[in-house]
């Protein structure tokens, strides 16, 4: 085919001002889209700048260099993380879903007196180092959970299982969140572990799992027992306490009064008798008509009874006057 027979090609004819202006609306929306970031109450974002590091962002909107200059990396480090150890919740709530899988290599150790216990137990901890937490470490969910698996098993070793069932489970919560946080700082990932909870720590099923059940019981019934013991000691004791201090003040008071109606008698026969060394006869007289008023009249000042003179040479009065009260009656009937 000719030249001449050639169709004429299609010709462009671009626009120099819409060019520049598509390429400025695209920079500036690279620009706008890249140089702006979030970071969540909960995070704190590790900037680096060309690969290295620059500063560490708080929460809120954030600024930084567009086109990759600037790369954020937001870290959760208000939020506590759990790891759970022997056992993993598929869905946590008030009904938690379990998983059913056998996680028996993380929870089986060996105690310090050569027996078999199986212990599952969580660890809570927070990043409170971003930058430490990226880039010290490789894999850190695996370091976290081999150290924490080393740690409790060292722990655990140590004692015998009486101890690990019973008394020394605080104890191992403690030592166990001291040691792993000792050991993340030397490694300097970042992250400080808030609480170890041991949760169920049983023996191997069988024969030896029913033993030590029935020890389990054992205690629990001695524990009530001693509760109910010390109970019974915090009702009693001030009881008798409260008793015994009542008694010894009646005690006291009855002393007092005692002692001082017996001063009181020697310095009334001590007058009594300055008295009678003075006027022999009328002190005389003055006791008796004394003690046939204290006869007659008793001390209270009540009003006394009739009284009844009785010659002791009668032989037939007093039958007499028992008749006469015997046959006396109410309404004066006889």
């Amino acid at each position: 085919m000719s030249d001449e027979q050639r169709p004429p090609r299609p010709t462009f004819n671009l626009n120099k001002k819409a060019i520049t202006i598509v390429v400025v609306v695209v920079a500036l929306l690279g620009i706008a889209t890249t140089s702006f970031f979030v970071v969540d109450q909960t995070e704190e974002a590790v900037v680096l700048r060309l690969g290295r590091f620059h500063r560490i962002a708080p929460p809120g909107l954030q600024f930084k260099l567009p086109f990759g200059i600037d790369q954020n990396y937001n870290v959760a480090t208000q939020a506590v993380q759990n790891m759970q150890f022997g056992f993993r919740v598929q869905q946590p709530g008030v009904t938690s879903v379990f998983d059913t899988g056998d996680f028996s290599e993380e929870s089986l150790m060996l105690t310090g007196d050569l027996n078999i216990v199986d212990v599952e137990w969580i660890i809570q901890y927070r990043i409170t180092d971003p930058f430490n937490w990226l880039f010290n470490v490789h894999d850190q969910p695996r370091t976290i959970r081999d150290i924490s698996q080393s740690t409790v098993n060292r722990l655990v070793g140590d004692r015998a299982i009486i101890d690990v069932l019973g008394d020394e489970r605080p104890s191992i919560e403690e030592l166990a969140q001291a040691q792993m946080n000792s050991i993340f700082q030397g490694y300097g990932l970042g992250v400080t572990v808030t609480a170890v909870r041991l949760q169920n720590i049983v023996p191997p099923a069988g024969r030896v799992q029913d033993a030590f059940e029935d020890v389990n019981r054992a205690i629990q019934d001695m524990n009530r027992l001693i509760n109910e013991g010390r109970e019974e000691y915090n009702r009693e004791i001030p009881r008798a306490r409260g008793e015994a201090e009542q008694i010894v003040q009646v005690a006291q008071g009855y002393a007092a009064e005692r002692v001082n109606r017996s001063r009181g008698d020697a310095a009334r026969f001590l007058n009594v008798l300055s008295e009678y060394r003075n006027d022999p006869a009328t002190t005389r007289t003055r006791l008796y008509y004394e003690m046939v008023e204290a006869v007659f009249i008793p001390a209270d000042g009540s009003r006394p009874e009739q009284p009844e003179l009785i010659d002791r040479n009668l032989s037939n009065f007093i039958p007499l006057l028992n008749l006469q009260r015997e046959g006396a009656a109410p309404g004066g009937q006889r």
